[in-house]
C-alpha cells in the first residue's frame, strides 16, 4: 500500500517546518539553552503543523532523532481528546504521569484535540498541568483555543500557529510534484493552495488525489475535484448582474444548478470574482450594491435553502427599485387618471374644478392621494390586449408582482379562466401566495369588470423556447425582490 504524501513529506526537523518560524526559532532556542517549560500549548487552524513540531520537540526535549515511520517512543505519549475526554480516563492518565520515565530524560504527553476534554477532566488535569512531576512535559495541541478554561490556558506556554502563505504552499507543492514527477500547471498549483486555506496537509491531499485523476493535472483537473464551476460561466452570470434582464441572469443560474454545481459552492467563487473586480475597479457593479451582496453571499452556505436564497442574493443586486427624484411624479393606474392625480405637494386635481390643498394627517404628508371609488367598467373579455392593461396596473402599483406575472406564458382558451404557465417553480408559488391572488384578480375585475379563475402551473417546456420568447428584456422593470422584499401599497 502506497503512502500519502502528505505524510511522506511531513517535517522531519523543526529547521524544515515552513511557514512557523516564529515559533520554531522560539523552540530552538529554548532547547539549545535548555530553558524548557513543563506545559505547552499550539492553537492554530488544522494542517499548518501543530502536531508535526509537538512531536519534534518532543523527541528534541530527549536528545533522539525523529522519523514518522518509527512507532515513536516508550515515553512519548500521544492522546486522542476526542475519544480520551472521560473523567476516568484523564485519572487514569495522571496516574501514570508520576510514573518515571523508562529510558528517556523526560515524559511527554502529547494531547490532541484537547478542547475535547469533559469540565471534569479539565478540573482532574488542573492540579497536575500546574506543577507536574519534573520528569513531564505536557504538549496540548487544539484548533479551538477558545473553547479552553482560562485556568488551563494560563498554566501553558501558548504558541499561536498561522495559516501558511498562498506562495510558500505553492512553492512548496511544487517542489514535491518534482521529486514525485507530477506534471502539473503553475495556476493548478495556485488553486490548490488557495483552497487548502493554509493548511498544508488539504493542499497536499489535494495534489496527491489530482495526481491520481489525470496527468497532466490542469486548473480544469482541480476545478472538476473541487466542484468549481468554470469561470467562463461565473463571469457570464456576473454580467447579467448589471444589464435589467431578469430571465437570463435566472436561466444562467440554473444552468449551473443543472450541472451539479452546489449553491455555496457558486456564491463562493461569485464572491471570489466581485471582490477581484473591486479591487482591480473593473466591477460593473456600484461599490454598495457589490459590498450589500458580498455580505449576504456569506450566508449561502448556513442558509436552509442555499440555492432559492441564493437567487434572492442576485436578484436583490440586479433588479434594485430606482429611485425617484424629487420632481418625479408616480403615474396612477390607467382606470384611475381620468378621476385624479396626485402631486407631491399634497394638492388633487381633477377635471372639474382647480388645485386645492388638500388636508392630511401629519403621519401621511408624503402619501399619494388616490380616490376611494372607482368608476364602474362595462363587461369585457380578457384576451392578449385586455391582459396587458392587467399587466400595466400592476406595473404602476405593484411592481414587483408585475415582474414576475409578467415572465408567464398567458392562456385564454377557458372562457371563465386564465392559465398562467411559469418555467420555475418559486414564480408559480410566488404568484400562488393568496395575497397575491387577490390583487391581480382585483386587477382583472378592474378592466373587465368580470370575475376570473386564476391558474398557476409550472410548464418546464418553457426553459427550452428562444430567449426571446420567454421574455422581453425591456419590458421588464426594476424589482426589489421576486420572493416578497417588495412592500405592497395599500
Amino acid at each position: 500500500m502506497g503512502q500519502a504524501l502528505y505524510r511522506k513529506y511531513r517535517s522531519k526537523s523543526l529547521q524544515e517546518i515552513v511557514g512557523q518560524e516564529h515559533i520554531t526559532r522560539t523552540l530552538e532556542t529554548a532547547v539549545k539553552s535548555g530553558r524548557i517549560a513543563h506545559a505547552y500549548l499550539f492553537t492554530g487552524p488544522r494542517g499548518v503543523g501543530k502536531t508535526s513540531i509537538a512531536r519534534i520537540l518532543a523527541h528534541n526535549i530527549n536528545g533522539l532523532n525523529y522519523d514518522d515511520e518509527s512507532n515513536g517512543h516508550i515515553d512519548i505519549i500521544e492522546i486522542d481528546a476526542a475519544s480520551n475526554r472521560k473523567l476516568e480516563e484523564t485519572k487514569s492518565l495522571i496516574e501514570k504521569v508520576y510514573v518515571a520515565p523508562v529510558s528517556a530524560k523526560y515524559k511527554v504527553y502529547i494531547i490532541d484535540e484537547v478542547h475535547m476534554l469533559t469540565m471534569d477532566s479539565f478540573n482532574a488535569l488542573l492540579k497536575t498541568l500546574e506543577e507536574p512531576p519534573e520528569h513531564v512535559i505536557f504538549i496540548l495541541a487544539t484548533t479551538d483555543a477558545h473553547k479552553l478554561p482560562e485556568t488551563i490556558i494560563s498554566r501553558t506556554q501558548r504558541f499561536q500557529f498561522k495559516p501558511i502563505e498562498v506562495n510558500k504552499v505553492t512553492e512548496h507543492l511544487k517542489d514535491i510534484a518534482r521529486k514525485e514527477k507530477i506534471e502539473v500547471e503553475d495556476e493548478a498549483l495556485e488553486m490548490m493552495a488557495i483552497h487548502g486555506q493554509g493548511s498544508f496537509r488539504d493542499s497536499i491531499g489535494l495534489l496527491d488525489q489530482a495526481s491520481n485523476y489525470s496527468q497532466p493535472v490542469t486548473i480544469d483537473t482541480i476545478n472538476t475535484l473541487l466542484g468549481i464551476p468554470p469561470i467562463k460561466l461565473l463571469e457570464e452570470l456576473i454580467l447579467y448582474l448589471s444589464k435589467p434582464d431578469t430571465a437570463k441572469l435566472v436561466i444562467a443560474l440554473h444552468r449551473l444548478y443543472d450541472q451539479g454545481y452546489p449553491a455555496p459552492a457558486i456564491a463562493s467563487q461569485v464572491s471570489s470574482l466581485i471582490r477581484q473586480q473591486l479591487v482591480n475597479r473593473s466591477s460593473s457593479l456600484d461599490t454598495r450594491t457589490a459590498l450589500e451582496l458580498l455580505s449576504q453571499l456569506l450566508d449561502v452556505p448556513s442558509n436552509s435553502s442555499p440555492e432559492q436564497y441564493l437567487e434572492i442574493c442576485l436578484l436583490k443586486a440586479q433588479i434594485e427599485e430606482p429611485k425617484s427624484q424629487p420632481n418625479e411624479r408616480k403615474e396612477a393606474p390607467i382606470a384611475l387618471k381620468k378621476i385624479a392625480k396626485a402631486d407631491q405637494k399634497g394638492i388633487a386635481v381633477t377635471k372639474e374644478q382647480s388645485p386645492e390643498p388638500v388636508k392630511q394627517s401629519k403621519d401621511k404628508e408624503e402619501e399619494k392621494i388616490l380616490p376611494k371609488k372607482v368608476e364602474a367598467i362595462p363587461q369585457k373579455p380578457i384576451d392578449k390586449t385586455t391582459w396587458n392593461e392587467v399587466l400595466n396596473i400592476l406595473k404602476t402599483k405593484y411592481n414587483t408582482l408585475y415582474g414576475v406575472v409578467r415572465m408567464a406564458s398567458v392562456d385564454f382558451e377557458e372562457p371563465s379562466s386564465i392559465r398562467l404557465k411559469f418555467a420555475f417553480p418559486f414564480h408559480q408559488k410566488r404568484v400562488n401566495d393568496s395575497k397575491n391572488r387577490k390583487i391581480i384578480e382585483d386587477a382583472i375585475i378592474q378592466v373587465s369588470g368580470s370575475n376570473y379563475i386564476i391558474e398557476c402551473i409550472v410548464d418546464k417546456k418553457l426553459l427550452s423556447k428562444p430567449k426571446e420568447e420567454a421574455i422581453e428584456p425591456h419590458e421588464l422593470e426594476a424589482i426589489n425582490s421576486i420572493f416578497g422584499e417588495g412592500e405592497l401599497l395599500d
